[in-house]
């Protein structure tokens, strides 16, 4: 009289010619869902996580710059409000929280973006104080044109 294998329930019966075998193969499907749903996170939040102020820049056709080096971001808004990454700061304060955030160190890289409809003197009167303070690295950002595509015959 054979009796099922202790812990494997009915299905195994020592005289039974069908016997179950082991899974071998491992079920992937999980996994996809679960990258799946990480890729969509993912490029939702892409596009939220870029720094700055919103700002129409001038277009240029000059290279872009490779660098490693996180910089410093002083935004001019349409408004002339002037920000130091995304924090709006009076125009008397901007030298001494240049100051305070890099620790005086002049040769920190520092970009001016300005928006394309304020004046270019507030633009040049930002730079002005920003390289009278010492700052040695100061640039102004502008955006790539677009590439023109060929239209087809």
């Amino acid at each position: 009289m054979a009796g099922p294998v202790q812990g494997q329930g009915s299905y195994w019966r020592r005289d039974s010619k069908f016997r179950r075998r082991p899974m071998s193969e491992i079920n992937v499907t999980p996994f996809v869902d679960v990258m799946l749903v990480l890729l969509i996170v993912f490029m939702v939040t892409a596009p939220l996580l870029s720094v700055g102020v919103p700002v129409d820049l001038p277009k240029t056709k000059a290279a872009s710059l490779n660098d490693t080096q996180e910089p410093l971001v002083i935004s001019i808004d349409g408004d002339g409000v002037v920000y130091i990454q995304q924090k709006a700061v009076e125009m008397a304060q901007l030298i001494p929280r240049l100051v305070a955030i890099t620790g005086a160190k002049p040769d920190t890289k520092i970009f001016v973006r300005g928006d394309r409809t304020i004046q270019y003197g507030m633009v040049m009167e930002v730079m002005g104080e920003i390289s009278s303070a010492g700052f040695k690295k100061v640039s102004l950002l502008a955006e790539l044109p677009k590439p023109v595509t060929a239209k087809p015959k």
